[in-house]
């Protein structure tokens, strides 16, 4: 029997290969070589700053001093300074810099991105869009500036790095991999949501234990936007929706935002605004409703919802690639123990923008989160991916078992105690029965009659559990026979949300329909404003009708007129109902009470001729 491996080589023998968009400048890179060209500053609630170690004289060890600060007060790394007009025109013209762009290929964006979704998300994109101009943002030209940095480090030497941490708990192993990239330009190379300083992606390998003890991987999950839980992972053997490459999982990074994905592809993600979430619910209801009432299903056209704001992950994998027997590989950093930079400073990685919703603000390192508590996936690795409720599948066998052994104990209990219980409860009711008609026994009967209905509610209760008992016992029998017989779960029985790309008819939109995607709103705030100052005694009709004619015309572009029409109808006919129902409503109240009548009537008569 061959030695246990060690962690290390637990990690390197499934760590991860990763397949970039074409158009990515941004790889997994040392926290050393960033933090060294960084300041470390602190933003006070008073808007000051203060600057603690100037660039040039942080390091890893000074990182992880303790600091003291008041309440409030937000540590934060500045890894760049904004070039400005002149720095950028030089960037621009010089040799070097050209050099670094010519390096990095032309990204195509294809599809765009409102051409994907309704009016209603398009609006909400452009009063996202104006919000920019509002709230705290990473200035445009930082992008350049931190491509230019970090090509001109990688000059110094190429290294490709994550970070691992190796978990054991109840027979699971969990290889953790942390990648560190210096900026995310998803706004300003790939038409995003934001643009940070500094950037950390997680993902997970989920392994067991065979009875020969060698390890066997059984899930992955990919940190991915607003997907948690269950829906972060997938099983190993589902190929359909997960893909390795001689046994080491693939991932494809979305470009600009370093996104994890299972299979490559182009996907809408909505970005949900905060403080709208309840309102989010109440529509995510409310379109559940129509469809099950109505029977009014969406169909195969991409659907969002109006108060998110939809943009594109880009994870095509047409890229660079690092990884095993790829052209770029890993250099492996095993944080055991934890080091100090990691555990002990709880700041920003970049630059604090002020954002109120965070989207520009950097990101806290990989066991915090932006307010200094620590993450989930730091603390409880297992219950992140939803699997801290799932046995490894050697002791599910044995769980089962021992489930069943209690459970058939518990039925006997339960059978003698309700033997018992129910002959006193017999005896309880003829005693009762026995006090009646005795006037002066009223007390003693009153007092009886309590305790035979606490008696009988307490018998109904264990043959109640007796009954749940015995279907538990079916259910655990079924599964114990299914494994028995060597089958398993639907690989994706757990997903309650699966992030799937667009498909081929998605991206079929012509050019036509792209450009109307692209300025149809902003036709509509046009023709609103020329309404509103030739026409102002006719903007409610003329806001109907250019409404109206928008949505036909997107609806032919889309080819979906005849979903249109027979939306509308739906719609027409509920207005049409409802006005009925206002205009005639006491007519209707007593025919429906007049039919009602003639019903029963009809019924009791029935029953008595049978």
């Amino acid at each position: 029997m061959s030695s246990p491996m060690t962690d290390l080589e637990l990690v390197r023998r499934y760590e991860p290969i990763v397949r970039y968009t074409e158009g990515e400048q941004f790889f997994p890179c040392a926290v050393e070589r960033y933090v060294e060209q960084c300041s470390l500053w602190a933003h006070h609630p008073n808007g000051s700053e203060q600057l603690f170690v100037a660039e040039g004289k942080l390091n890893l060890e000074e990182l992880a001093k303790p600091r003291q600060a008041g309440f409030g007060a937000v540590f934060y790394l500045k890894f760049i300074e904004p070039l400005n007009l002149a720095q950028y025109a030089s960037f621009l013209l010089n040799r070097r810099g050209v050099k670094a762009l010519q390096q990095i290929k032309k990204f195509r964006a294809g599809l765009g991105r409102l051409a994907r979704v309704g009016y209603a998300a398009r609006m909400m994109d452009a009063l996202f869009s104006l919000t920019l101009l509002l709230r705290g943002r990473v200035p445009g030209a930082t992008a350049a500036a931190a491509a230019l940095t970090y090509h001109r480090t990688l000059k110094k030497g190429e290294r490709y790095v994550y970070y691992a941490r190796v978990f054991r708990e109840h027979g699971w192993i969990a290889l953790q991999y942390w990648f560190f990239y210096p900026f995310n330009n998803w706004r300003s190379g790939f038409n995003g949501v934001n643009d940070h300083e500094a950037d950390w992606e997680m993902v997970m390998v989920y392994l067991y234990e065979k009875p020969d003890g060698a390890p066997a991987p059984r899930w992955v999950a990919y940190a991915s936007h607003d997907y948690q839980g269950d829906d972060l992972r997938r099983r190993w053997d589902d190929r359909a929706e997960f893909e390795t490459l001689d046994g080491h999982p693939l991932i494809y990074a979305a470009a600009g935002s370093h996104a994890s994905y299972f299979r490559r592809g182009e996907y809408l993600t909505e970005i949900e605004i905060p403080y709208l979430d309840q309102f989010a619910r109440v529509l995510d209801r409310a379109r559940e409703l129509w469809g099950r009432f109505l029977r009014q299903t969406p169909s195969d056209a991409p659907t969002s919802n109006v108060i998110r704001i939809p943009f594109v992950d880009y994870a095509r994998g047409d890229g660079m690639s690092i990884g095993p027997g790829q052209s770029k590989t890993w250099t492996p950093v095993l944080l055991d123990p934890l080091p100090g930079w990691a555990s002990q400073y709880r700041g920003l990685w970049g630059l604090y923008a002020r954002d109120p919703i965070s989207g520009e603000n950097a990101p806290a390192g990989p066991l915090y989160h932006r307010d200094g508590a620590m993450r989930s996936s730091a603390y409880n690795p297992f219950g992140w991916a939803g699997l801290d409720k799932i046995p490894p599948p050697p002791a599910e066998m044995q769980t089962l078992e021992a489930s069943r052994a209690a459970l058939r104990a518990r039925q006997t209990e339960l059978d003698a105690e309700i033997q018992t219980r129910g002959a006193a409860l017999l005896n309880m009711g003829v005693e009762l029965s026995a006090l009646k008609g005795n006037p002066h026994l009223t007390k003693l009967s009153q007092t009886l009659a309590a305790q035979t209905k606490t008696r009988a509610d307490e018998s109904k209760a264990l043959r109640r559990e007796r009954a749940e008992g015995r279907a538990r016992l079916d259910a655990l029998e079924t599964r114990i026979a299914r494994l028995n017989a060597g089958e398993d779960d639907s690989p994706r029985a757990h997903i309650h949300r699966l992030a799937q790309p667009a498909s081929a008819a998605e991206l079929s939109i012509g050019r036509w329909a792209e450009f109307w995607a692209a300025t149809s709103i902003g036709f509509l705030l046009v023709g609103f404003v020329l309404l509103l100052v030739s026409a102002r005694e006719q903007l409610l009709i003329g806001v109907i009708g250019m409404t109206t004619a928008l949505v036909f015309v997107e609806s032919v572009f889309r080819r979906q007129v005849a979903e249109l029409i027979n939306r509308i109808t739906m719609a027409l006919a509920i207005v049409a109902t409802l006005l009925i129902l206002y205009d005639f409503f006491w007519q209707i109240i007593v025919g429906a009470v007049l039919v009602a009548g003639l019903f029963l009537i009809s019924e009791n008569l029935r029953e008595l001729r049978g």
